[in-house]
């Protein structure tokens, strides 16, 4: 009897496990080979033995590879493949539809791996169920999709990267005493940015502080003691120290100065590595804006004892906030003009491309990219918003962008609440008025302009300043046509600039 040969595996595809884990991998090797620089196409192909163009089919999680090949992949990066990282393909070579993104099994379980080698944290992973090898046993894809909201999880395929913003910021978390501003109008994807430094962080060793300033109480953002002692005694809590805020504060030296030394003296000195603290929603803190004329350059205060006292180069900041508040802030005194800012740009054409084809969409030509941007631009939720209901087949890409500035469309509630926020300003509704009826581009005061664009309503062009985007302009179009409008023509200029009497 013939011996049978054992046929090797051909056309497996990378699962999102198997992703996630070489891409962690291929960062910490960056991080420590490569001075946190992202390794070249060319680097990685010479590193695993592969092509360039073997590389790119691996990232494409549709075209299937050798499954040798792709132990070749993950061995060049000390990484055993496993069952779960891969999954077959069909006959014709393309990734069935239901196995697209592997996050849509039936039965998932949560996983937080530590490899104390590597020094790798992969947080909230979907494993994939061992006993099945069957296509049939996965969902498809539409009918588990969440409705994209809030910050995109650690472990989701729908994150698109923005190069070379997290780059940046994965750099810049390894200065000592440094200060990395994330600044952005709502929805453009801050938090998810943060998580990441955050994970980049814990990757390295450091100890992570996430203060979320939107869960803290009215009454302690509206006294400065009580606020500040919050502050110390959740600090202390998440690095696992027990609060000593009486032994620390003193009424005399005042609360900014026992804060500090609460900080320098007990919880910097009390750990042994680098401490992130990563304020989230940090905008909050300045619609006060006493709190905010003390906190802020306390802060700051504490970036510039890092260049002379090397307790305080353990200390990290990370801020997100959504909007620039102009409060009576000394300019020398704020961190928002020191350190990295990151503002978040919009998606482009290409990366909405990619985010589409994991929402197991074919579109052809680019076609629907174009109308789908010619509508929305860039903008990430809104962009995913849409994709969403494309993939659950409810409403075609052309009936959609029908309705999409109707209060029957699916945009609604993001176009009432910027509505909602330009009716608490007179001024900005007749600014923007003025915007909705005018030429492409007009000329606008220049904290109204701020305002504004920090709405992410307008943005600057070489002549002026213009809506962000279509849907915008057609929505609005409907409620502000009767705002009232002065528009000045100037003699010296073929603009028109709008003024408000008010300001």
């Amino acid at each position: 009897m013939e011996n049978k040969k054992t046929k090797r595996i051909r056309g497996v595809i990378l699962t999102t496990i198997g992703l996630k884990r070489l891409q962690a991998a291929i960062e910490l090797a960056e991080v420590k080979e490569n001075n946190g620089e992202r390794f070249t196409q060319e680097e990685l192909s010479e590193r695993m033995k592969v092509s360039t163009k073997t590389i790119s089919r691996l990232w494409s999680l549709t075209t299937g590879l050798d499954q040798r090949t792709l132990k070749f992949c993950f061995s060049a990066f000390n990484l055993e493949l496993r069952k779960e990282d891969y999954t077959c393909s069909d006959k014709s070579g393309e990734f069935y539809r239901s196995l697209d993104y592997i996050h849509l099994l039936d039965h998932q379980e949560d996983v937080n791996i530590y490899s104390s080698q590597h020094h790798v944290v992969e947080t909230e992973q979907r494993q994939i169920q061992n006993s099945t090898k069957d296509c049939s046993s996965y969902q498809s894809l539409a009918t588990v999709l969440k409705y994209p909201s809030g910050p995109v999880p650690l472990d989701s395929i729908y994150y698109i990267r923005r190069p070379p913003i997290e780059e940046l910021g994965y750099r810049e978390i390894t200065q000592p005493g440094c200060v990395i501003h994330i600044k952005a109008p709502k929805e453009m994807g801050k938090t998810s940015l943060m998580f990441r430094i955050l994970a980049r962080s814990k990757a390295l060793g450091y100890r992570i502080v996430t203060l979320d300033i939107n869960q803290v109480d009215v009454a302690i953002l509206s006294n400065l003691d009580r606020f500040l002692r919050w502050f110390c005694k959740s600090a202390s809590v998440q690095l696992k120290l027990e609060p000593r805020l009486d032994e620390y504060w003193d009424q005399e030296t005042g609360s900014k100065v026992s804060c500090s030394l609460y900080f320098k003296n007990y919880l910097l000195e009390s750990v042994d590595t680098p401490v992130v603290l990563a304020l989230n929603e940090l905008n909050r803190v300045l619609e006060y804006s006493e709190l905010a004329q003390e906190f802020i350059p306390l802060l700051r205060s504490w970036h510039e004892e890092a260049q002379q006292e090397e307790i305080w180069q353990k200390l990290r900041l990370v801020m997100t906030y959504s909007t620039e508040f102009y409060i009576p802030l000394n300019l020398c005194q704020s961190p928002c003009n020191v350190g990295l800012p990151l503002q978040l740009p919009e998606f482009t054409h290409s990366q909405i491309e990619e985010l589409a084809k994991r929402h197991g969409l074919s579109w052809q030509q680019s076609k629907e990219t174009e109308q789908l941007m010619a509508m929305v631009g860039g903008h990430p939720a809104l962009v995913r918003i849409a994709l969403y209901y494309l993939c659950r087949q409810e409403i075609s890409l052309s009936q959609l962008l029908q309705q999409a500035a109707t209060e029957a469309g699916i945009y609604r509630t993001h176009l009432r609440r910027l509505l909602v926020m330009l009716q608490e300003n007179p001024n900005l509704v007749e600014a923007f008025a003025a915007l909705v009826s005018s030429e492409p581009s007009i000329y606008l005061e220049p904290m109204i302009a701020h305002q504004l664009e920090s709405m992410g309503l307008v943005k600057f062009q070489m002549d002026g300043i213009s809506i962000s985007r279509e849907l915008y302009r057609i929505y609005f179009s409907k409620h502000l046509s009767n705002g009232r409008l002065r528009v000045i023509h100037s003699s010296n200029s073929r603009y028109k600039t709008f003024t408000s009497s008010s300001i």
